[in-house]
């Protein structure tokens, strides 16, 4: 009975009576504890003597020159700190959740992007300046992951635009880089310095499926349209990456942004385009009603550092 009564009143005292108890316990005097608090001792022996009946025990003996704590003020003392630590810690989080400083992102790559020196290197830079934060990356194309991020699964995505229905989104354009033709090594034209689309209207083309990339598959049939010619397209690449070995296996040629030339496959080459060439866009796409903090960090820090 005697211990429901403590629990009970632990339950109604408020945070300012546990912090007087636990200055006047270290203390083990009530002047010097009300000098650590900022307050006048009469009223702290008020909040004490408030704090007891509250109890329903007495916590302190008063001495001559201090005071010693009770049994049940020595058990007091110990959940008395630890919670006012909990109270503190929590307080902490919080904070830190609203500035965005702690959470979780689950973060989409299309494609190749993660090629894209930008990409890793904005990662990296948000890990960095927000070390408590848990990136979870996803990999997949650019429709799945707009369709992901619109319904929440995916918080931000590095998707290559154009997106086709951006509908609930924001798009916020990050880099914009060069394509490169891949030819096999021994092709006649491996050792030229550039090379024009037109001279490779006969090849075969290898490209990756339009479903996972229609915006950058369009921007390259487009390019050889331009060029004066419809590419014979062959055998598909199951995405970007794997395209180089087709090529190098001799399936045909292909065009490729310019950060795959980190894949180094034997029997390729990579080369500029010479002329009027396509380019190969990033993004990064994000839910327009968004409200978390460490989303919208993510996103300014992207902005920051996306080329003007």
């Amino acid at each position: 009975m005697e211990r429901d009564q403590y629990i009970f009143g632990i339950a109604r005292m408020d945070l300012r009576h546990l912090r007087y108890f636990v200055a006047v316990a270290e203390e083990r005097h009530f002047t010097r504890a009300a000098e650590r608090l900022g307050i006048k001792q009469p009223p702290l022996s008020l909040q004490i003597r408030q704090l007891e009946q509250e109890l329903g025990t007495p916590l302190f003996r008063r001495l001559t020159r201090h005071v010693e704590l009770t049994e049940p003020g020595t058990l007091l003392l110990d959940e008395a700190r630890q919670i006012l630590e909990q109270v503190e810690r929590t307080k902490a989080n919080v904070r830190n959740r609203a500035r965005g400083e702690t959470g979780h992102i689950r973060v989409g790559f299309a494609g190749a992007t993660y090629f894209q020196p930008r990409v890793p290197g904005l990662i990296q830079a948000y890990r960095e300046c927000y070390p408590n934060v848990l990136l979870s990356p996803v990999q997949s194309n650019t429709p799945h992951l707009v369709e992901a991020v619109r319904n929440g699964s995916v918080d931000v995505a590095f998707v290559r635009p154009p997106l086709g229905d951006g509908e609930g989104l924001t798009v916020h354009a990050l880099v914009e880089e060069p394509m490169r033709i891949v030819l096999p090594l021994n092709h006649p034209q491996a050792r030229e310095r550039s090379v024009s689309l037109a001279s490779l209207a006969h090849e075969t083309f290898i490209l990756f499926p339009r479903t996972i990339g229609p915006g950058l598959h369009d921007s390259i049939i487009a390019s050889c349209q331009r060029a004066g010619f419809s590419p014979i397209l062959g055998q598909e690449a199951p995405q970007i990456s794997s395209i180089v070995y087709l090529v190098a296996a001799g399936f045909g040629v292909s065009i490729v942004p310019h950060s795959i030339e980190q894949i180094r496959a034997d029997g390729i080459v990579y080369i500029p385009i010479k002329g009027e060439a396509p380019r190969a866009p990033i993004s990064l796409a994000v839910r327009k009603d968004n409200r978390s903090a460490v989303i919208r960090n993510f996103v300014a820090l992207a902005r920051a550092r996306a080329p003007d």
